[in-house]
């Protein structure tokens, strides 16, 4: 019947139509309505929808009017069965009240005893031809609000307008017997909903709704239900006699006799256009803020990829891997260096299968390709202002610029439809391009793209300038700390480690200075900060510590006039300081705020030096710094060290003091400085060093005949 039907498309709506001008605001036409087809002259249920089986269930059809409502538990407002009442089912069917009345039913469900409010109305079909002018419709429309009955109340005219007018459904009958199965009668609300008139559609297949965009899969799909004696429900788009369109949602039953033959098709239909319109509103909302949220959640992971990658290299790859295949099918990011020479290139396809294509390019020319591109050039050159385009590709020209094993693999990438060069802007120039391919690219997509190239080109050259900026400090630290002496009795070892993650000069600083008098002065210092100031005032500290050192004098007054200079001049910050005079096997140390220098004895055991401590350099004015004395016997070792190597965010200081005394028992006797400085720092120290690291090994040794001090390597 009714034009070889429809399946739902994703996404349909099932809110409710919110036409003001419904008469039954209330009435729910995200569902059908039960509708029963009756015999006039037997009084008998002929037929019966999927939901009015769900409202008088485990019935055999026919079945007396009786009967049905009976099973139904069919009742007026005040609680009388409909059968006692004015108006029993066999009244309803022939049209008595026109305008309906007001019922309820018992729910299918056993769950709760509430009742399912109801419209009830009959519509003769006298105008049909036989046998159906002998028949009727019973229709029972879900309520929600009482108002919806006054409304119903207010909208009086004729039997059949009343009727459609109520429920706003439109209804139709078809012959499956006649051939092509032709409608036979149609309700009014048919004509006001299609704009055709009974008399232009009656005797015809209802196809002449479908029109050029109406889905054929849903239109088979309600065939083959029908063809079956399925009922079938769908929502599909039709057209009206105007040529207009409009979403059509139609629920088709078959009606069978008592042989179960299908005598006829009744089709409800609802226009659910301004519902569909609406969710496709929403939907298309949805996917607007869905791509916006999509957009930044693209330059947020640039931004946090960029962020965790300090090596140009990596940087680069990081930003192809995230950026190409979310915006295009394959394409790599290019930088160059300050004479615009192009020096780096990572190639990333969108497809895993052309991973090896891409990696082959770039070893193999991919440079100089990407180097004579003169679009490319032109694109990096050009004025800031120029935003992005997105640029046809010339594939016969590309083909004949391109070196034939280069464009094999390019030819296999494919998607040459568009390319889409996007300029890395850092501050003063343009340092390379994010270059894309594929079939086309949106508007939202360039948008995108241009975006990203903004923001990656800063955050490009920020490790660039970080790398320089690195490379600067530790050659300037380095030419700060001094070349280890040869000293005969001592095995000395020395290591300064910069931060990982910072290109900052750190303040953190060692000395080993042979003094006049034969005795050998030991400092290890740390000031706070890590910047120029506080490499300045590592420079100026360690001066003044070797010219007072270089006096003679005691730890405890080395560390005391150091201390009256820095507080005097304003020279530091607030920094920490060990410094220690040995002679001979006589050790004496002053600490001003430092952790505590390790001994480790002969027999292994180690000792914490944690006397003659002070407030830091320059905080407080002392009277006399503490001091204290020691032996230091031959094939012993002392470990002096900054806080780097112990103290951690997930490691207290003095845990990390005894971890480090722990490793340094452990380790076996008759190592080397060199050896004993590398077990520490490797086994102290991690892909997370998060401050700089100081750290000298002195180690007491015989002195050879000849007077020199042991060779161990490189120190």
């Amino acid at each position: 019947m009714l034009q070889d039907p429809v399946a739902a498309p994703a996404g349909s709506p099932r809110a409710s139509d919110p036409r003001a001008r419904s008469a039954l605001p209330a009435l729910v036409h995200d569902r059908p309505a039960a509708t029963l087809l009756v015999d006039l002259d037997r009084g008998e249920v002929v037929f019966a929808n999927l939901l009015a089986v769900d409202l008088a269930p485990d019935l055999s059809l026919p079945v007396s009017l009786e009967e049905w409502s009976r099973r139904a538990s069919l009742q007026t407002p005040d609680g009388t069965l409909l059968e006692d009442g004015p108006y029993p089912l066999a009244v309803v069917a022939h049209g008595e009240p026109a305008r309906g009345i007001q019922v309820d039913a018992e729910r299918a469900s056993d769950e709760s005893a509430a009742r399912e409010a109801l419209w009830l109305i009959g519509i003769p079909l006298s105008e049909a031809p036989a046998p159906l002018s002998h028949q009727a419709l019973i229709i029972l429309l879900p309520l929600r609000q009482e108002e919806a009955v006054r409304a119903l109340q207010d909208s009086a005219g004729d039997l059949h307008a009343r009727a459609a007018f109520a429920s706003e459904l439109s209804f139709a009958i078809s012959d499956p017997r006649l051939p092509d199965d032709p409608l036979v009668w149609v309700n009014p609300a048919f004509t006001r909903v299609t704009g055709y008139a009974a008399a232009d559609v009656l005797g015809k297949n209802c196809r002449f709704l479908q029109g050029p965009d109406t889905d054929p899969a849903v239109v088979d799909h309600m065939r083959t239900a029908l063809r079956e004696g399925r009922t079938v429900a769908d929502t599909l788009l039709n057209y009206r006699k105007d040529g207009t369109p409009f979403w059509n949602q139609v629920v088709i039953s078959p009606v069978v006799d008592s042989q179960g033959n299908v005598t006829h098709h009744v089709g409800i239909q609802a226009d659910v256009t301004e519902r569909i319109q609406l969710q496709q509103t929403r939907d298309e909302a949805l996917a607007e803020a869905r791509e916006v949220s999509e957009r930044l959640q693209l330059l947020a992971r640039v931004s946090e990829e960029l962020a965790q990658h300090l090596d140009y290299q990596d940087a680069v790859r990081a930003l192809a891997e995230t950026v190409v295949p979310a915006l295009g099918a394959w394409g790599y990011v290019t930088v160059t260096s300050d004479r615009g020479r192009h020096e780096r290139v990572h190639i990333v396809p969108r497809d895993p299968a052309r991973r090896e294509d891409a990696r082959w390019m770039e070893e193999n020319g991919a440079l100089e390709w990407i180097g004579s591109s003169t679009v490319l050039e032109q694109v990096m050159q050009s004025d800031s202002a120029v935003a992005p385009q997105a640029r046809d590709v010339d594939v016969a020209a590309s083909r004949a610029k391109t070196p034939p094993e280069i464009w094999e693999r390019v030819d296999r990438l494919g998607h040459l439809g568009q390319v889409l060069i996007v300029p890395l802007r850092a501050r003063d120039r343009v340092i390379g391009a994010l270059v894309l391919l594929d079939h086309a690219f949106a508007d939202q997509t360039v948008e995108t793209a241009s975006h990203v190239g903004g923001r990656a080109g800063l955050a490009l050259d920020n490790v660039r300038l970080y790398l320089r900026e690195r490379a600067a400090a530790l050659t300037l630290q380095h030419s700060l700390l001094p070349e280890i002496p040869d000293v005969p009795g001592l095995d000395l070892a020395a290591s300064y480690l910069p931060a990982l993650h910072r290109a900052e000069v750190g303040g953190d600083w060692f000395d080993v200075l042979p003094l006049p008098d034969g005795a050998i002065g030991l400092a290890v210092g740390d000031v706070v900060g890590h910047d120029l100031r506080a490499a300045a005032s590592m420079g100026q500290l360690r001066s003044v510590l070797r010219s007072y050192a270089w006096s003679g004098e005691s730890a405890s007054r080395v560390m005391g006039r150091l201390d009256e200079l820095v507080q005097g001049l304003g020279m530091a910050d607030m920094s920490t300081c060990v410094y220690l005079r040995l002679e001979g096997s006589r050790l004496t140390y002053s600490r001003a705020g430092h952790p505590p220098p390790l001994l480790r004895q002969p027999n292994g055991r180690v000792r914490y030096l944690m006397g003659a401590l002070s407030t830091p350099v320059g905080v407080t004015n002392l009277e006399a710094m503490p001091e204290e004395e020691l032996e230091l016997p031959i094939g012993a070792t002392l470990v002096i060290y900054t806080d780097g190597l112990v103290e951690r965010r997930d490691r207290s200081l003095r845990h990390g003091i005894d971890a480090l005394a722990e490793l340094l028992a452990r380790l076996p006797g008759g190592l080397t400085s060199t050896q004993v400085r590398d077990a520490l720092v490797g086994a102290m120290t991690g892909p997370d060093q998060e401050d700089d690291i100081c750290v000298l090994v002195v180690r007491r040794v015989e002195v050879p005949e000849d007077g020199d001090a042991p060779d161990d390597g490189a120190r």
